[in-house]
């Protein structure tokens, strides 16, 4: 067999190979190997932390998530560019169907990381642009203004 052929028939097994150990790397961050601990990073929901997402939210969600946190009208319809519209973070949405990782992953990382794949959407991931503790302080408020007994099965949600 010349080396020019056994050459030609490694290259696809070399490009399998490094496609595969991506996505394990991939897979590995955002489902557990590299996951941030929520229970050393994220905020407490404290009066201090609560304050501080209340900050960080206005400067950085509510243009499009709402000041109200009620997101944007007919979320749940595609616009003309194919995109949904900003969803609520009140207890009319599904934010709170989530657990506190998933949504630390998604507003760092961005939905098409967290789902392994493109996905066309007009959330910007926060990664170099929101500290750990300035997302999880956005998440503390949020989770702050639900009811009582949203917050309860949200948080159940969310492994101890």
């Amino acid at each position: 067999m010349s080396a020019n052929r056994t050459a030609s028939g490694r290259l696809p097994k070399l490009i399998g190979l490094a496609t595969v150990l991506a996505a394990a790397a991939a897979a590995y961050v955002l489902f557990g190997g590299g996951a941030i601990d929520p229970e050393s990073q994220r905020a407490t929901g404290n009066t201090a932390s609560i304050e501080k997402g209340r900050q960080v939210y206005a400067e950085n969600c509510a243009s499009c998530h709402g000041v109200n946190l009620e997101g944007q009208p007919n979320w749940r319809t595609r616009n003309a560019n194919g995109r949904l519209p900003a969803p609520p973070h009140d207890a009319s949405g599904h934010t709170w169907h989530h657990d506190d990782q998933t949504l630390f992953e998604l507003t760092k990382y961005g939905l098409s990381a967290l789902v392994g794949r493109p996905i066309e959407t007009d959330m910007p991931a926060y990664d170099g642009k929101l500290t750990d503790d300035e997302i999880w302080a956005a998440l503390a408020f949020i989770r702050s203004r639900w009811p009582k007994k949203i917050q309860e099965r949200q948080a159940a949600l969310t492994p101890n």
